[in-house]
């Protein structure tokens, strides 16, 4: 029996949520479910290309454990999640038009599988299970 797919809206443009985001993601996908990934708001700012760490993320008390423990890069768990797994990721059409920015030229390399309007996102995901962060 196969599952009902994933969705997951990230909104949020701190660490902690986009890491959490990362992590349910990944492991959902690697555990045989499909999952689709909208990145939209604040959080496309997170997977802007060239960015280090340091410049991408921000966040509270969880942010600087993440630095300070060595925790998994969430950019590096979404892309075990696509390589391991069933997982696409798409960056909202209307924040790439407010920034002028093109997916494959701004956004993290091989990450997204391009540009996806709300309304389609939302659409698709009433085949399976919601999840904003």
């Amino acid at each position: 029996m196969s599952s009902k797919p994933l969705y997951v809206m990230l909104c949020s443009g701190e660490h902690e949520k986009i890491q959490l985001a990362a992590m349910v993601a990944s492991v959902a996908a690697v555990s045989d479910r499909p999952v689709e990934v909208f990145v939209t708001m604040n959080a496309v700012l997170a997977f802007e290309r060239g960015k280090s760490p340091a410049e991408r993320y921000s966040g509270g008390h969880f942010h600087e454990m993440f630095k300070t423990q060595n925790v998994p890069d969430a950019i590096e768990l979404f892309g075990q999640g696509k390589m391991l797994g069933e997982m696409k990721m798409w960056a909202c059409s209307m924040v790439l038009d407010l920034k002028h920015w093109d997916c494959d030229k701004h956004l993290t390399e091989d990450l997204f599988d391009g540009p996806m309007g709300l309304a389609k996102f939302l659409a698709d995901a009433e085949s399976g299970e919601l999840i904003t962060i």
